[in-house]
């Protein structure tokens, strides 16, 4: 589910087809998605054990540990594309927005979230030319951890 209101349009990224952009401004810390109708998740080995496996995976996400979505519907959230500087954070699922953001901003993350650890992205980071490699799970979840913390501040 996606929070703010929004429009898909062409993404501002090179080669990256279409973008999702927030048609109202958003705070730092707002949640911009949240998780909602997932019916089940999948082990890796579940998935590649599927004779459609190729097809699904770029539909396939890490939500957490070795548990994935698929996708394959391509909902409105799977237009969110990669940034290693990106201005939402990924954390178990949510997005949230890393600073301010203005009416009009392409959503991005950081896919390396995303994908099971050491796996490599399809494509390579548009702007620095860079792989995209899955992160291991307990890194992923300690950044992700880290940066959401520091939306917080002091407490």
């Amino acid at each position: 589910m996606i929070v703010p209101r929004y429009r898909i349009a062409a993404s501002t990224i090179p080669g990256a087809g279409q973008g999702l952009f927030i048609d109202e401004p958003v705070t730092r810390g707002r949640i911009l998605v949240a998780p909602d109708a997932i019916p089940r998740t999948w082990t890796w080995e579940d998935i590649a054990a599927r004779p459609d496996a190729e097809v699904l995976l770029p539909s396939t996400i890490r939500w957490f540990e070795n548990r994935y979505t698929v996708s394959p519907e391509w909902p409105d959230e799977c237009f969110v594309n990669h940034a290693f500087q990106p201005n939402g954070i990924w954390h178990l699922g949510f997005v949230f927005a890393a600073t301010d953001l203005a009416s009009g901003t392409e959503l991005t993350v950081d896919y390396r979230h995303l994908l099971g650890e050491g796996q490599r992205e399809a494509f390579n980071d548009a702007l620095t030319g860079a792989p995209i490699v899955g992160l291991s799970w307990a890194d992923s979840l300690a950044l992700s951890t880290r940066q959401v913390a520091a939306l917080l501040g002091p407490r």
